[in-house]
């Protein structure tokens, strides 16, 4: 049996509030429409997660918002600004079938780039932009058993893709 994984990361946030604490930043106008952007190609693939661990951020929830997803969201703090065992520790805790896992990044890259076995040839995989989204197929029963170096990439996208 497989699970598959929408691995994503926040859309682009604002820094227009000076002094505003970092959790607290909301999406700017382009992070919106990318994020849409990113829910219509989502959909339009037919890559629809039942359910999502997004980090309590803003940002992120805002991302989630704006997707349009039917998943069922868990805002879960252990992801904010999460390295790569944290999000492994709360993704083992998964049941759905697909999930979509909406965080930041150091933490997203790095996770990224230790759970799949190849990585996609674009250009932009390897420092894993704003709204960078990594589809994989990971071939284990239940999230619980997943491990590093396992998946196996199915498509990866940056929203420059979409609306640039």
């Amino acid at each position: 049996m497989t699970k598959r994984l929408i691995l994503m990361r926040h859309a682009k946030s604002s820094w227009a509030l000076s002094g505003q604490p970092d959790h607290d930043r909301p999406l700017n106008e382009r992070g919106a429409k990318s994020a849409a952007a990113l829910g219509s190609w989502l959909h339009t693939r037919g890559y629809e997660a039942d359910e999502a661990l997004v980090s309590t951020a803003r940002r992120t929830r805002e991302t989630f918002s704006a997707l349009k997803s039917a998943a069922n969201p868990q805002f879960t703090a252990t992801l904010y600004n999460a390295g790569p065992a944290a999000i492994m520790a709360a993704l083992r805790q998964a049941s759905g079938a697909c999930v979509l896992l909406i965080a930041h990044n150091p933490g997203m890259c790095d996770f990224a780039n230790r759970l799949i076995t190849s990585r996609p040839a674009h250009p932009r995989f390897e420092d894993f932009p704003t709204g960078a989204t990594l589809v994989a197929d990971c071939p284990v029963p239940d999230w619980s058993v997943l491990a590093f170096n396992q998946a196996i990439t199915v498509d990866f996208i940056v929203p420059r893709d979409l609306i640039d």
